[in-house]
């Protein structure tokens, strides 16, 4: 599964080096924490969501086959390629 993952997740992504898929496994259930660039994220998730949904039904139907459950979280660093702060409105 986390091969299949790094696979689809690379070939959406605008900077594939930095990707970082981290895997917990836990009784029954696998989860897979992605860490990528913030303008990367928005390639991830897709329109309304319907990208990442994708992702994570197909992780969920290939672990049901072994008799568990995948999920997919991305993971959002604080500081990390992050927009310059704007200055308030007066």
């Amino acid at each position: 599964m986390e091969r299949f993952l790094d696979f689809v997740l690379r070939q959406l992504i605008e900077f594939p080096d930095e990707l970082v898929i981290i895997r917990e496994d836990a009784p029954k259930k696998t989860i897979f924490r992605l860490q990528m660039r913030k303008s990367d994220i928005g390639k991830v998730v897709g329109k309304f969501g319907q990208t990442i949904s994708a992702i994570r039904n197909l992780l969920d139907a290939a672990a049901s086959k072994h008799g568990g459950r995948a999920t997919v979280e991305i993971i959002e660093e604080e500081g990390r390629n992050a927009p310059a702060e704007s200055s308030p409105r007066l």
